[in-house]
């Protein structure tokens, strides 16, 4: 590991000794990376550009979150400025290893592409994936090798979502409601029982790395972002099926009405996110934990399902007819 650090770090100080004057242009690229970002991007592609593609990037994106943080718990690698201090230009909390920004940006926006399936969008799929690759680098909370295992199961999740699409989605859609809930409820679930067996066989943290001083914050920071993956997994899951039945609401509609979804979805969105935020605990940990889940569980499955259900009540957006009986058990 010791010559990858090495090489990372030359990597690391060239970048930013040689080009200085695009550190602000890094940290904006980084930023798009970041949670408020995705909180603000997914409802806008759900509400008023493409439901099947929201459904599909919000899936893609939430196993993702939680498989990353899974990860980072069992490899508890280091970023780069704990064990240089000088080349951090942004602090982060959590383990390094793999990339959190590049995993998500590299499925999300791969995906994307291959929705829309023109080659400006590859082109600028795989542009916006180096860039954010690259800014994780410059700015020294990543190693190289971060970044590549991040692009990689990136392109994994892509190509299991292409195959999903292609052989299973059809029969998946034809199935009768307490299958596709029980199916959708068994990802987190699932999830959390490997997660649960992991922490028990990695036990606790090795604090005599000489970096121990970042550990509990990084602990507590990957728990709890297993945690909000869970949760809004689990409320994605139910929200979407529930809407299919119930709702069925159509993105389509006038400006007007799709920027008057974004606006008063996202206010609510909003309130919900900061307001639970407010008013749950923070210890201790035993119920912190939980009511995290519950927070993000309660927003996504707003988004989800009460969004378009009020958005259809108040004429925000119509609603597609019940389709005929097409049952296969």
């Amino acid at each position: 590991m010791e010559s990858l650090y090495d090489f990372s770090f030359e990597l690391i100080r060239w970048l930013q000794n040689t080009y200085p004057q695009l550190e602000g242009f890094f940290s904006f690229i980084t930023s798009l990376g970041r949670e408020e970002f995705y909180l603000a991007l997914f409802p806008l592609i759900y509400w008023c550009i493409n439901k099947q593609l929201g459904k599909a990037v919000g899936y893609i994106f939430l196993t993702m979150v939680t498989v990353n943080y899974m990860l980072k718990e069992v490899l508890r690698e280091p970023r780069p400025f704990w064990l240089e201090p000088d080349v951090g230009l942004v602090m982060e909390d959590g383990f390094g290893l793999p990339s959190g920004h590049t995993q998500f940006a590299t499925a999300l926006y791969l995906s994307i592409a291959y929705w829309y399936r023109r080659s400006w969008g590859w082109v600028l799929a795989i542009l916006f994936i180096i860039l954010m690759g690259t800014s994780r680098i410059y700015l020294g909370v990543h190693f190289v090798h971060d970044v590549l295992l991040g692009l990689l199961i990136g392109i994994i999740t892509v190509i299991l979502f292409i195959v999903w699409q292609r052989f299973f989605a059809p029969d998946f859609g034809k199935r009768i409601l307490g299958q596709r809930l029980l199916a959708a409820m068994s990802i987190p679930a699932a999830l959390g029982v490997i997660y649960a067996i992991i922490r028990l066989i990695i036990g606790e943290p090795d604090m005599s790395v000489s970096w121990s001083a970042y550990m509990a914050d990084a602990e507590l920071s990957g728990i709890e972002n297993v945690f909000l993956g869970l949760g809004a997994l689990m409320g994605l899951a139910i929200g979407l099926i529930l809407e299919t039945r119930d709702i069925r609401f159509r993105v389509d509609g006038s400006l007007w009405q799709r920027l008057g979804r974004y606006v008063v979805g996202m206010a609510i969105t909003v309130l919900l996110w900061q307001g639970l935020d407010m008013v749950f605990p923070e210890s201790p940990l035993w119920l912190a934990l939980p009511m995290r889940a519950l927070r993000y569980f309660i927003v996504v499955l707003w988004a989800a399902y009460f969004a378009p259900k009020l958005f259809v009540r108040i004429n925000l957006a119509t609603a597609d007819p019940q389709p005929e009986m097409s049952l296969k058990l």
